[in-house]
């Protein structure tokens, strides 16, 4: 059972069940089992990474889109700004 939910975790890219499913691995005793796990959670781990990169990426791109507007702003007069 637990390996069926593995292979469907693996295979939708479904996080939220990995995460259970890791927090709660079985122990397996069937090398067939064993095998298959192994496969699955290599499989896992390159999603993960996957994952992880494409955050990294979107963050950088967000902060150099947040300096560039930054960067654009006008700066408006205080109202007790007698120099204006």
């Amino acid at each position: 059972m637990w390996l069926n939910q593995l292979k469907i975790a693996v295979s939708q890219k479904d996080m939220d069940l990995l995460g259970s499913l890791l927090a709660d691995i079985p122990n397996l005793t069937d090398k067939e089992e064993l095998d298959s796990a192994i496969v699955l959670l290599a499989q896992a781990k390159e999603i993960i990474q996957e994952l992880q990169n494409e955050t990294a990426a979107s963050m950088k791109q967000i902060k150099k889109n947040l300096e560039f507007l930054k960067s654009t702003e006008t700066t408006q007069p205080h109202r007790l700004d007698v120099k204006s």
